[in-house]
């Protein structure tokens, strides 16, 4: 198998992806900001800091929760599109083409399913898996989903999820002459 292809919009590393780490450890990786943001939320919203920004200094992947009037609140949400945008955004170079899935995935897969909600904790890593896989493998949907031991349409529902994932699919497939998939 040859290089993995080029995206532009990719960042690689080397080591562990970050989705993968613990909460703590990813967020000591992290650099956040408070501030405020106009619009729905009443005056409390409007005039107190609840706006939370996060970036992840290694990679420099950006995040924000700012729909809520809790600071807490957006902090939550902001540490989990951190984690769903490096799943997206960064691949990790260890995963060959002969790649065997991870305890995880294997853990949530069911027959040629593979089964776990967007808002759940696991989505992230098993997005990075995925996507991983789909790199390596240039960006063919349906190798990929052979490789990861689930059908073809389970592994592009998990990817569709989220619309940067799958807008980001289809500019790779795009990027190596394939058809974007269709919606």
């Amino acid at each position: 198998m040859s290089e993995i292809p080029p995206a532009s919009d990719f960042i690689f590393i080397t080591g562990r992806h970050p989705v993968s780490l613990e909460e703590e450890k990813l967020v000591r990786e992290c650099e956040f900001k408070s501030g405020r943001v106009s619009g729905p939320g009443g005056q409390h919203r409007n005039r107190v800091e609840t706006a939370v920004f996060v970036t992840h200094i290694p990679t420099q992947v950006e995040a924000q929760g700012t729909e809520r009037r809790s600071q807490i609140e957006n902090r939550r949400v902001a540490i989990r599109r951190l984690r769903i945008r490096l799943a997206v955004r960064v691949r990790t170079t260890k995963v060959a083409a002969e790649h065997q899935p991870s305890a995880l995935w294997q853990s949530r897969r069911r027959d040629r399913k593979i089964q776990v909600s967007i808002d759940h904790w696991d989505y992230a890593i098993l997005l990075a898996e995925a996507l991983d896989v789909v790199t390596v493998l240039h960006f063919d949907v349906s190798e990929a989903a052979t490789a990861l031991g689930v059908s073809m349409s389970q592994l592009t529902r998990l990817i569709r999820q989220d619309k940067l994932a799958a807008a980001q699919l289809n500019a790779g497939r795009k990027s190596v002459g394939l058809r974007p998939l269709r919606d």
